[in-house]
């Protein structure tokens, strides 16, 4: 590995976001020099754990790991850096408005609540699901090809692409090609009768997304969930021992035994830029860090409007920048429990897994309505879980603590969420008490945040977990904009690395693996 002198890398990675810590891990391990340099007082972005009332302690983002590949933290060694999981293979349970629930086991077995014909339905179902989420996967893990270049390695991955969709066989490839543009409304109207089963799926296909379920598109935001997933082999829906925070702590272990250094409270003040290439870093402080690459893990407008400059880019480039949409629409819920709640209809054994708010379609989409409009919805979804279940060193002894993804919240409600922030954590509690009688009572201390907050707390434009919405014209070869889809930028020796790029957010690794990788095939690193 070449040693730097205190103020010179082969490579500066701003961000020490789980892709960044991704990208910088390949990078040393490989042989190069790499700094990380980070805003915040510890590493992990959006996954963090931290503590929000005395005591009780809650991962801050991201509350669940089910996207990184399994292949991916086997590579990195993250178990030997220590890396632990307090459960694995979290069950989902669908509640329901009248004491119901309907239980779906990690990996899609039917359980209570099933009616004959949905869990006769349902194998046809997963299978031809799970054969299109593996074609999308293949996707995801590989930088995107280029539309309209002559280069040969553009053409072979258009034919690559071609040929893995020719592959699925006729009926296969036409039903693929059917319902991908589809909304996830009609196509589980048609698939299933139970309102219970079809309003958790539908969750899944719109949580951390702007859209309703009834959206074209949203079959694909299904399926890049289920893409993910797949080849996070027994590990979808899964708890790390201390929140999601152990991850971040093991990346950047696994980034630091390659020989990367990790500088923590280290803002970037502007991109350094000599000779119409990145040349390294000016922190806050003043400090001047040279390197001969820089990748970015911040978001795309953050990257090239803030720390570059619009004066290094060509106009119609920081046109598409500044028109990427990045306007979040969920919040997180953080509460501290001095008891364990009951769930109605829910067996206390499935109170570790994940339980989630969605009794219906309709139910769905009357939630999705308001936020068009920039208002809260009064009966919102919601993504809850227990970590304290099955990890009881996240709060005291006998005390709890529930975390919950609550979709859909306005990134600018019209009174401001300085006025609207407790009626919807009111709205939101009158939600859960109806579902979980008791739990008022039960709460020592209560966080709200809200996308405005989130976009304060993690330094995301919108406070959009993805970096920008997840959709046709944001995806793969146009994402994050057309000039910088491949993790290049137009300015040499400045690369992306975060969520904004391909395959976009969630706590995956792809993207700062794909752009490691990416730079290190072209041999565009010293």
């Amino acid at each position: 590995m070449a040693t730097p002198s205190s103020n010179q890398y082969d490579v500066i990675v701003i961000g020490a976001g789980h892709n960044g810590l991704v990208c910088a891990a390949t990078l040393a391990r490989a042989g190069r020099s790499v700094l990380v340099v980070e805003a915040a007082d510890q590493v992990g972005g959006m996954a963090v754990t931290r503590e929000f009332a005395p005591g009780y302690r809650v991962s801050s983002g991201a509350h669940l790991l089910h996207q990184m590949p399994l292949a991916l933290m086997r590579e990195l060694n993250l178990s030997g850096h220590g890396l632990e999981f307090a459960a694995t293979s979290l069950a989902t349970t669908a509640l329901g408005d009248e004491g119901t629930g309907l239980a779906l086991a990690c990996g899609g077995t039917p359980g209570a609540g099933w009616t004959a014909r949905d869990a006769a339905a349902w194998p046809a179902w997963q299978g031809r699901l799970a054969r299109f989420a593996r074609l999308l996967h293949t996707l995801l893990a590989a930088p995107p090809p280029r539309l309209g270049t002559e280069a040969w390695t553009d053409k072979v991955a258009l034919a690559k692409v071609g040929l893995r969709l020719r592959l699925l066989g006729r009926r296969d490839m036409r039903e693929f090609l059917r319902i991908v543009g589809m909304n996830a409304y009609d196509l589980l109207e048609d698939e299933f009768e139970s309102s219970l089963l079809k309003g958790a799926l539908g969750l899944d296909a719109v949580l951390g997304t702007n859209f309703g379920p009834r959206a074209p598109g949203t079959v694909l935001t299904l399926l890049y969930r289920l893409a993910a997933e797949s080849a996070a082999g027994p590990m979808p829906l899964a708890l790390p021992r201390g929140g999601l925070g152990a991850l971040s702590l093991a990346l950047a272990r696994a980034a630091t035994a390659a020989g990367a250094a990790i500088r923590t409270a280290s803002p970037v003040e502007r991109i350094l830029v000599a000779d119409d290439r990145a040349t390294g870093v000016v922190l806050a402080s003043g400090e001047t860090i040279g390197a001969g690459r820089v990748v970015s893990s911040a978001d795309v407008k953050t990257t090239f409007l803030k720390l570059l400059g619009p004066e290094h880019l060509d106009t119609g480039f920081v046109r598409r920048v500044d028109h990427v949409r990045t306007s979040g629409l969920a919040a997180k819920l953080h509460l501290a429990l001095d008891r364990l709640p009951g769930f109605r209809g829910t067996a206390p054994a499935a109170l570790g897994g994940r339980l989630v708010v969605s009794p219906s379609l309709d139910y769905l989409e009357r939630a999705f309505n308001p936020s068009k409009y920039g208002e809260w919805p009064s009966s919102p979804a919601l993504e809850i879980t227990l970590p304290t279940v099955s990890d009881p060193s996240l709060a005291p002894a006998g005390h709890h603590v529930l975390s919950a993804i609550v979709q859909y919240a306005p990134y600018a409600p019209k009174a401001g969420w300085a006025a609207e922030k407790r009626p919807f954590l009111e709205a939101i509690l009158a939600r859960l008490e109806a579902y979980a009688p008791g739990l008022r009572n039960s709460i020592v201390a209560s966080e709200l945040s809200t996308p405005e907050d989130l976009e304060r707390e993690f330094r995301v434009p919108g406070g959009h977990w993805h970096h920008g919405d997840l959709a046709f014209d944001q995806f793969y070869m146009v994402r994050p904009v057309p000039g910088a889809s491949q993790y290049a930028t137009p300015l040499q020796g400045l690369y992306l690395c975060g969520a904004s790029c391909h395959p976009g957010g969630g706590v995956m690794g792809l993207a700062g693996l794909n752009a490691a990788r990416r730079m290190l095939d072209a041999g565009d690193t010293p």
